[in-house]
């Protein structure tokens, strides 16, 4: 009786230990990886995995405005983070840095693997061979630009075919069984246009030449007037003016000079402005794979059936389709006219800088004049106070003579009396 008193007790113990953790478990406070998660799907869709996404999360950043525009014209407001900037576009972080506010005026426009960026004054815009992302589209500044692409992008990226249509078309276009890829190098009867990212990038800099030329108009209607009314009257007020009217003119200098020495330094380098060539890239690298996958697949085929003829066409294809790297005149071309633009406008500014120098050379020389006639009239004046105070001199001294002649006479004079 008392060993199965024993088990008994041994058994309620036994038991008892066994629903502790349990009865433990559930008072415990719940565990972290589901907060985390929590965390996770509120940064994410679908997020989980707990820290990881929270640092992903704070790495990413907070998400901004873009509009995106395809090769024909649709357009749609996106809001993409960081992450998702780099995954579309392909460019490294850094670039990211130059379209931050702390570049706001600066100009860049830098050659990417699949993507250019561009950085014009207020345009902040990542091109790729397919689409354009505008970056703040909504603000004031670049709603122009985003106008001009809505009207423009859908007439220029329209391929012109004149005479047989249907055989050129045969004849100088690969099908990939989804679309139709362009042969980069149009042959005869194909009007040649500006692939995709240069129609942007010209658009992107007639909007800011214009800009910056509306600017400089505002300048000179402003700066004239001023410097004439300094001219005929130099006071306090005036000189105000024209000094917010060269810091003004400096600043808008300086702007210009960054877009001019931008284009500048593309026009200088070949293999930068070369780099730019993305549709011409990614033609290439379309075309190839859809040659080796058409050969891989129809190899059999086509030398059962045409093995000569199949054989000359694809390489007179894979021929046509080589495009020279080191061509760039169309880019060239388009540069040079912007950065003449451009040299015309600091022209106009420097222009201002140098009726502003010939003002205040004017203004110096009738300060100086002013400043002579002030030295001459106080000479005069000198020279006419010294002589008024020789003769009071003089009239003092034969004024106080009879009294000294009387005090000798008198005997009454000290020096006589010692």
């Amino acid at each position: 009786m008392g060993k199965n008193k024993g088990k008994g007790l041994l058994s309620f113990r036994s038991s008892s230990l066994r629903r502790r953790p349990k009865k433990a478990a559930d008072h415990r406070p719940p565990p972290s990886p589901p907060q985390q998660q929590t965390i996770g799907t509120l940064g994410s869709p679908g997020g989980g995995g707990g820290g990881a996404l929270v640092k992903t999360k704070k790495k990413a950043g907070v998400a901004r405005l873009w509009m995106r525009f395809d090769r024909s014209g649709q357009s749609e407001l996106v809001e993409l983070d960081k992450n998702a900037i780099i995954r579309v576009a392909a460019i490294p972080a850094r670039d990211l840095r130059i379209l931050g506010p702390l570049f706001s005026h600066s100009s860049n426009i830098l050659a990417r693997e699949k993507a250019m960026v561009v950085n014009l004054e207020f345009i902040k815009a990542i091109v790729t061979a397919e689409e354009v992302l505008v970056l703040d589209p909504l603000s004031h500044e670049v709603l122009p630009f985003v106008e001009q692409l809505r009207q423009q992008l859908p007439y220029k990226t329209q391929p012109k075919l004149h005479g047989h249509a249907e055989e050129q078309e045969n004849e100088l276009l690969v099908s990939t069984g989804r679309q139709w890829l362009p042969v980069p190098e149009p042959a005869d009867g194909l009007q040649a246009e500006l692939p995709f990212e240069f129609q942007v990038l010209e658009i992107a800099l007639e909007v800011v030449c214009t800009y910056l030329d509306s600017n400089v108009a505002d300048l000179e209607k402003g700066a004239y007037p001023v410097l004439d009314e300094l001219a005929r009257n130099v006071s306090t007020k005036n000189l105000e003016h024209v000094r917010s009217l060269k810091s003004n003119l400096t600043r808008l200098l300086a702007r210009v000079q960054k877009v001019r020495d931008e284009i500048e330094h593309l026009l200088d380098d070949n293999h930068d402005m070369a780099q730019l060539y993305l549709t011409r890239k990614w033609l290439q690298n379309q075309q190839s794979e859809v040659l080796l996958g058409a050969t891989a697949s129809n190899a059999f085929a086509t030398a059962a059936l045409v093995p000569h003829h199949g054989s000359n066409r694809s390489g007179s294809l894979i021929t046509s389709n080589v495009v020279d790297d080191s061509d760039v005149e169309d880019l060239e071309m388009l540069l040079e006219a912007y950065f003449m633009q451009l040299d015309g406008t600091r022209n106009k500014i420097l222009s201002v800088r140098e009726y502003i120098d010939d003002t205040e050379d004017y203004v110096n020389i009738q300060l100086d004049s002013h400043r002579n006639e002030l030295i001459q009239l106080q000479l005069t004046l000198t020279i006419a106070s010294f002589a008024i105070a020789f003769e009071t001199l003089i009239a003092g001294m034969f004024g106080s003579l009879p009294m000294m002649l009387v005090l000798v006479q008198e005997g009454s004079f000290p020096c006589l009396d010692e």
